[in-house]
């Protein structure tokens, strides 16, 4: 499928200069008097090799054909990182290269999608959200409740990320798996 330069966004995956390309950020440019265009962040499937691009409106590009299918992760064997699908309990194997930065969020059981490209696996799609339990947290500083700030917190899996003052640690929480950010206390 075509697309033009001004209708690629973050996520898509598109072939360009021979190769498949996931799209990290897409942001709109308009400067005055000139063309706008956009700036594209893009990262190779099979290499991770990140490229920053500009992207005219009038230049097309080929949209990838990605298959979608969900499997439930089951264990995690050194590198490897091991899913079944549900229906024909068929296993595969990925590499943490394959996954990415997700891969301290998997837990037993969750359904993740895996995007294919004829036949072959390409990426890791993880929930948007994930709950996990705070282990430690510092303490709140008299005062800090009276405006906006956030303090510094660890996650189950090592994962450091800020919460508001009033999370403590022994708290679930929901974390977005995108940007690794605090969402809400999770509701038990």
């Amino acid at each position: 499928m075509k697309i033009s330069g001004s209708e690629v966004r973050q996520g898509y995956v598109i072939e360009y200069k021979g190769k498949l390309y996931r799209v990290a950020k897409a942001q709109p440019v308009q400067l005055g008097n000139w063309r706008s265009y956009l700036q594209v962040e893009l990262r190779e499937l099979h290499g991770g090799t990140k490229l920053n691009e500009r992207f005219r409106p009038d230049e097309t590009f080929e949209k990838a054909t990605l298959e979608e299918k969900d499997f439930q992760f089951l264990y995690k064997e050194g590198e490897q990182f091991t899913f079944m699908e549900n229906e024909t309990y068929e296993q595969i194997s990925l590499n943490a290269d394959e996954i990415g930065d997700g891969t301290v969020y998997l837990k037993d059981g969750m359904v993740v999608t895996i995007l294919f490209h004829e036949g072959k696996a390409l990426s890791v799609a993880l929930p948007g959200t994930v709950t996990m339990q705070i282990v430690e947290a510092d303490p709140v500083v008299k005062g800090q409740t009276a405006s906006s700030s956030y303090k510094p917190a660890m996650l189950e899996n090592g994962v450091r990320i800020l919460v508001p003052p009033h999370i403590a640690a022994g708290t679930r929480v929901v974390v977005n798996t995108a940007d690794s950010s605090y969402v809400e206390r999770a509701k038990d």
